[in-house]
């Protein structure tokens, strides 16, 4: 296949595949059937793009051709299996749906229906990372520190109990909303991290998860404008993008915050992120996302990495260890303490929390034993870590970071 070609099918299934996911759950009510439907519409692209010429609406064509295929399979197995698959059909035949709930947004809705409170928590945050930000299962297991076969069984079941339950593709009516948020926000914000660290591949970042995963974060907080805890993933999400241009070097090397050119950083983002934080102080429940926020809110007041707040940043970080105790967020207040304690006193905090299957637990201790002196120590850490992250511009800074000692 000429590049050219690839190249536009590589973007059209980035920035396409999703939505049409999105969309053929909406016409047909059957996930697994959308999806299989959009990869065969990729392999036609792969087929007919080369010598045909990309179309002018790439994603519009991708969303035909799976519809069409997806058509074509129930009509195939209509006489098999009977008055379900005539009713599938002849629903999706029919004008488009119409559209059901606050959001006429294909892909929020489908969040919530991968979020319904019938599956488990976990087989929730899998399945929507799947469908919405569009990893493969070796990622998410990655991401969650299982293995591979769990998140498959986990993927598997998810999607049968939707199609036995019947449960319906829809963001939830009011009443509803505050008891489903709290995983939605959660999986936006798993897509966001998705986004500015990719899980694996040659590039750090993936700009269509992050501009995605803000857009759904601004549904969420116009949806429940009242909801301070949707106000602030969409603060922590806009503060934390606005330094997405200085994050990277021209070579697409990762830099450290500390040694960003915040002159780079996207000012109008983090004018409307600190407001948003202002926003959420003012009404007194604070919550792990706003907490979070404002941790990015001190950072980005600092006018270089001399003067932060490391003091303001640890007792942030103290208040969210009372309302998210998590190892992760225990490894993140360690970096302030070691900022404010010192890095032998931060050491000892890290090597409580045992977090040997994940790679920043490693980098972590690398950096801490290398500003104490252990280089022997730090180089076995840095190996640990390099070992164990799938990104390559990560692999390539702890690279240089460990033949630096």
């Amino acid at each position: 296949m000429p590049v050219a070609g690839a190249t536009a099918i590589e973007r059209a299934y980035r920035e396409s595949s999703v939505v049409a996911v999105a969309t053929l759950v909406r016409l047909f009510g059957d996930i697994d059937l959308a999806e299989e439907a959009v990869q065969e519409a990729f392999v036609v692209a792969t087929e007919r793009w080369p010598d045909a010429g990309v179309p002018p609406n790439p994603g519009g064509w991708i969303v035909t051709t799976a519809r069409n295929k997806a058509v074509d399979r129930l009509r195939r197995e209509s006489s098999r299996f009977g008055r379900e698959t005539e009713s599938t059909l002849m629903r999706a035949s029919a004008d488009p749906p119409e559209e059901v709930g606050p959001v006429p947004d294909d892909r929020l809705r489908l969040i919530f229906t991968c979020c319904h409170p019938a599956l488990a928590a976990e087989a929730q945050l899998a399945l929507t990372l799947r469908l919405i930000a569009g990893l493969q299962t070796p990622e998410i297991a990655r991401a969650f520190l299982v293995p591979e076969a769990t998140v498959a069984q986990r993927l598997v079941r998810a999607k049968r109990k939707i199609r036995a339950a019947g449960i319906p593709y829809r963001v939830p009516r009011d009443a509803e909303l505050p008891d489903r948020l709290p995983l939605v926000l959660a999986v936006v914000y798993l897509i966001f991290n998705e986004g500015y660290t990719a899980s694996a591949g040659d590039g750090l970042v993936r700009a269509d998860l992050c501009a995605e995963a803000i857009r759904l974060a601004r549904l969420l907080a116009g949806l429940m404008p009242d909801e301070p805890e949707a106000r602030g993933l969409l603060a922590l999400l806009l503060l934390t993008e606005a330094r997405r241009p200085a994050r990277t070097g021209p070579d697409g090397s990762l830099v450290l915050l500390a040694d960003q050119d915040r002159g780079r950083w996207d000012r109008a983002m983090i004018a409307e992120g600190q407001d948003l934080v202002r926003a959420c102080l003012r009404l007194g429940r604070p919550g792990p996302y706003q907490l979070q926020a404002a941790v990015s809110a001190v950072h980005s007041d600092a006018p270089d990495a001399a003067h932060t707040d490391w003091g303001q940043i640890l007792a942030l970080y103290d208040q969210l260890m009372a309302v998210a105790p998590t190892p992760v967020v225990a490894l993140n207040r360690c970096v302030a303490v070691a900022e404010v304690a010192g890095p032998a006193r931060a050491l000892e905090l890290v090597d409580q929390l045992g977090l040997d299957g994940y790679h920043l637990y490693h980098s972590t201790r690398a950096d801490l034993l290398r500003r104490l002196g252990r280089r022997d120590d730090a180089a076995a850490a840095y190996d640990a870590a390099i070992a164990l992250s799938a990104n390559q511009a990560e692999q390539a800074f702890l690279q240089r970071r460990r033949d630096g000692l």
